[in-house]
């Protein structure tokens, strides 16, 4: 079939667009520069929901590399706080400081609205400082814990599952702040969205298993310990604040980091 100049203009100013939207969610999520001609709109932000997980897809594959490259002059300790840093530092912290404003909001605040008035506050408290503090070492832990190969194909998976299931709270709750730095992305994530996120790392999981980087029954365990995060952490909102904030995107992403990790871990340990 023939396509004239006209539907080609068009293909390719929604797939410019596409790419707009990608790079919109890379500022958004990271430290790393984009293109001066994307632009920005607080719509498109929204929009750029869908690939929340592909951002996680570069920073897991950075995380990754790190990991290699350092293993290769490094003690294994080293390897692993090294691609922990690097994660941290391509983010800013972002997931981080969530999970830190969560354990500060849900551990000090006895009302809904106490909550959120703790969470936006800047100031880490006790709570805060305890949990980004035994989080970072717990992630440490488990990655040492794994073998060099099953550890770098855990940071490129995790990343983006994590990430997906933050996801699974903007396609299913509601965001609860009136005003927020994370409201123009949080307001709603649609089926058709929320569908492009899951099909940013299916293809991943698959290779994963056929190219034999992890065990099918360790992937099974990763995903169920993910889905068991999102279930606990989303009810968890629901019940104290109505539902989620920006923050809560962070420390779900975090949670279901780390129980990915623990999961292969545990299931490596199990006889096969």
């Amino acid at each position: 079939m023939h396509t004239g100049p006209h539907t080609q203009n068009r293909l390719l100013a929604r797939l410019r667009h596409q790419l707009r939207l990608f790079f919109i969610a890379l500022q958004f999520f990271t430290r790393i520069p984009i293109p001066h001609w994307v632009g920005f709109e607080a719509a498109w932000l929204q929009q750029a929901a869908r690939y929340f997980v592909l951002v996680g897809v570069l920073v897991g594959s950075v995380a990754c590399a790190v990991y290699f490259c350092a293993a290769l002059i490094f003690p294994p300790l080293l390897a692993v706080l090294l691609s922990t840093l690097s994660g941290i530092w391509l983010t800013g912290a972002f997931h981080e400081d969530g999970f830190a404003d969560v354990c500060d909001g849900f551990g000090g605040g006895l009302t809904a609205q106490r909550v959120l008035e703790i969470m936006k506050d800047s100031r880490i408290g006790a709570y805060g400082a305890i949990g980004i503090m035994l989080l970072l070492a717990l992630k440490c832990a488990a990655l040492f814990a794994l073998p060099g190969p099953t550890a770098m194909a855990a940071l490129f998976l995790g990343h983006p599952l994590s990430r997906l299931a933050s996801g699974c709270l903007i396609w299913r709750l509601d965001y609860v702040r009136a005003e927020g730095k994370a409201k123009p992305l949080a307001q709603h994530m649609s089926n058709a969205d929320f569908a492009v996120a899951v099909l940013s790392v299916l293809p991943l999981l698959v290779v994963s298993g056929l190219a034999g980087w992890l065990r099918w029954e360790s992937l099974l365990a990763g995903l169920c310990a993910v889905l068991v995060s999102v279930l606990w952490f989303g009810r968890l909102f629901v019940r104290r604040i109505g539902g989620y904030t920006g923050d809560c995107l962070g420390a779900l992403q975090q949670g279901s980091e780390v129980m990915f990790y623990l999961a292969l871990l545990a299931s490596l340990r199990l006889p096969e």
